[in-house]
């Protein structure tokens, strides 16, 4: 992931119910100093913390890739005043009522509209919706972001 990378040390660590592995990485020079500016950009405390989001960051990817159920977000602009639109998005939704746990209206000034709506399950349906609303005539931009449901993520 990070170029060359290889484990010399693990130490278990007990800090009350859980427990902590440390354990120490060799990296090339400049990749570390990268790695450390990019860490510090994104405010970042520690090495560790930066570790930890990446380490989890891969195993969500995996969690889409295997169609494990997963939280997600899709967001719109719309013009409201556009001939049905409303109602068409609204059919959309009600076709996918079984993963749509809520959804939220935003009216940004009097025509465009924001929509949020959260959903969960399998990643191929979430992306399904979204495409469905995103090619409905009239939204001006529509974006599905995909989560982990938290359940198998440490």
């Amino acid at each position: 992931m990070f170029g060359s990378v290889t484990i010399f040390k693990i130490v278990t660590l007990r800090r009350s119910m859980s427990s902590l592995t440390r354990f120490g990485i060799s990296l090339e020079k400049e990749l570390l100093k990268q790695f450390d500016t990019h860490i510090k950009s994104k405010n970042y405390k520690n090495r560790s913390e930066a570790f930890r989001d990446l380490i989890r960051e891969n195993l969500i990817k995996s969690e889409w890739m295997k169609g494990t159920i997963i939280a997600g977000a899709i967001i719109l602009v719309y013009d409201h005043h556009k001939r049905e639109l409303v109602s068409k998005l609204t059919d959309i939704q009600h076709d996918f009522h079984d993963i749509i746990i809520s959804s939220q209206h935003i009216h940004f000034d009097h025509c465009n509209c924001f929509e949020i709506i959260a959903a969960k399950g399998k990643p191929s349906i979430l992306q399904k919706l979204s495409n469905k609303l995103k090619s409905t005539k009239g939204v001006k931009f529509c974006a599905f972001t995909a989560a982990t449901t938290g359940e198998k993520i440490v």
